[in-house]
């Protein structure tokens, strides 16, 4: 079984979330933007991905922009900006019960399937 963080606005997911199906694999989507993540969820998704808050950050977007002192802030500060602010998120993320994968390109989901 696996989770894919989505966000169906945003073509990258929609294209992960359409392999996923077409994989024929159980997958369970998790609207993220509207079942927001709590802190600890969010850094247990990150240490299955193996990536910091900051590897997984959208800095184009204004709520990261709006952030004062952004450039200095520490990664545990990064995750809690996330955690108020889900779209500075990148996406999509997909999880199987020990690992996942940052799913973009969508490359990386297709190595990740690979090994499962």
């Amino acid at each position: 079984m696996y989770t894919i963080y989505h966000n169906p606005r945003c073509k990258k997911s929609r294209e992960a979330l359409s392999y996923l199906d077409d994989s024929k694999v159980e997958v369970q989507r998790i609207l993220y933007l509207e079942t927001p993540f709590t802190k600890s969820t969010l850094d247990e998704v990150f240490k299955k991905i193996k990536k910091q808050p900051s590897e997984v950050l959208r800095k184009n977007e204004a709520d990261w922009k709006s952030l004062p002192n952004k450039n200095q802030l520490t990664e545990n500060e990064i995750l809690e900006a996330m955690v108020r602010f889900p779209k500075i998120i990148e996406r999509p993320i997909v999880t199987s019960e020990k690992d996942g994968v940052l799913a973009r390109p969508l490359e990386n989901l297709i190595s990740f399937l690979k090994t499962h």
